[in-house]
């Protein structure tokens, strides 16, 4: 055969391997096969994870029962909005898949807006053409009507991520961090007598300026509001003789009977924070008196112990979403001391600021 046309079917096989390599490296995402072979796929994959809280393990799949995503692009523009409000989110292995352009996007997720009880609201609803500082987050009125069980807040979650979005085989996963905006308080008065108390006979209440938020997740001034308990009453412990009180002691003949009594009230507060001075006030409804008037965020980090030393005080309340306070109380209606009881610590307070 001629040794030239041997060297031209030579290059002619070779450049059409090399061509044909270029486009599987192209594409890398379909059959050598294809007829027609798709393009590869432009978006994320995004997890969403709860670990911002003090035992720092994810409870997403827990305690998130529905989902809004926003996507803004590089230019702070409204994309799009992908909404999850079925049992998908109790899997951890959840994922929500999205097709995006290629581009910068900064993305924002809201836990508990979606949900038949939610207590927050848009302040507006995205859409074309909106601006991401336009986004943010009002709690609704309603949950500030005084015995409105709407006043038990639903736990509402914030997430924002930066992230970008090109041609690759796969979708890359990311993950969007979320953190609690809700937090929730059983509040407990005991007569250091043993008597019995009912948390209906007094009005518990909790003030701060809390409201709103921007798309930051940041608090903007709106004014001050009242939260005030979704439940009170009362919770019986036992009698004396069950251990209440030494009875040797108290040179008692007897077992007494005495029935130990204790009011309890529960409420749901928004965010708190140190940027603002939220306060506790309880008031006896009978004789008017105010009988506790403390800075709440003050009490509730000096619960912080050493074994939380690691998070700061901000983060501290961020994390912690929970709180029980207790408060005995001498006859007549004033307060004696505090236990602050976060978790397995307790503090006791007895330098406190109160009035009779």
């Amino acid at each position: 055969m001629n040794t030239d046309l041997l060297k031209r079917i030579a290059r002619l096989v070779g450049a059409t391997i090399v061509a044909f390599a270029g486009v599987v490296s192209f594409t890398g995402c379909s059959a050598i096969m294809d007829d027609e072979p798709e393009p590869c796929p432009v978006g994320l994959k995004i997890r969403f994870v709860y670990d911002y809280n003090l035992e720092r393990a994810n409870a997403f799949h827990n305690q998130v029962d529905c989902l809004t995503v926003h996507f803004y692009d590089a230019d702070g523009k409204y994309v799009m909005t992908r909404t999850e409000t079925t049992d998908v989110l109790a899997d951890e292995d959840y994922r929500m898949t999205v097709d995006l352009p290629q581009g910068h996007y900064t993305i924002i997720a809201y836990g508990g807006v979606e949900c038949d009880k939610a207590s927050f609201s848009h302040t507006n609803v995205p859409a074309e053409g909106s601006d991401i500082s336009e986004l943010g987050m009002q709690l609704k009125p309603e949950t500030l009507e005084p015995g409105n069980p709407k006043g038990h807040l639903h736990d509402h979650f914030y997430g924002r991520l930066e992230a970008d979005v090109k041609v690759s085989p796969e979708r890359p996963q990311v993950t969007v961090k979320m953190m609690k905006d809700t937090n929730h308080f059983r509040f407990i008065l005991q007569q250091l007598s043993y008597e019995p108390l009912d948390g209906r006979d007094y009005e518990f209440k909790i003030t701060d300026d809390n409201s709103l938020f921007d798309y930051t997740n940041m608090l903007v001034d709106n004014g001050q509001i009242t939260y005030t308990p979704w439940s009170t009453g009362a919770i019986e412990l036992g009698t004396a003789s069950d251990g209440f009180v030494d009875l040797k002691a108290a040179d008692n003949e007897g077992p007494d009977q005495t029935l130990v009594k204790v009011a309890y009230a529960d409420l749901s507060t928004s965010r708190l924070m140190l940027m603002r001075a939220p306060r506790l006030s309880v008031v006896h409804k009978e004789s008017g008196d105010e009988i506790i008037s403390i800075p709440l965020n003050k009490y509730l980090l000096a619960t912080r112990s050493f074994h939380y030393d690691w998070c700061g005080d901000q983060e501290y309340l961020d994390r912690k979403s929970d709180w029980s306070l207790i408060f005995l109380l001498d006859n007549p209606r004033q307060w004696h001391t505090v236990s602050i009881k976060i978790d397995d610590w307790v503090v006791r307070i007895n330098d406190i600021e109160a009035k009779p």
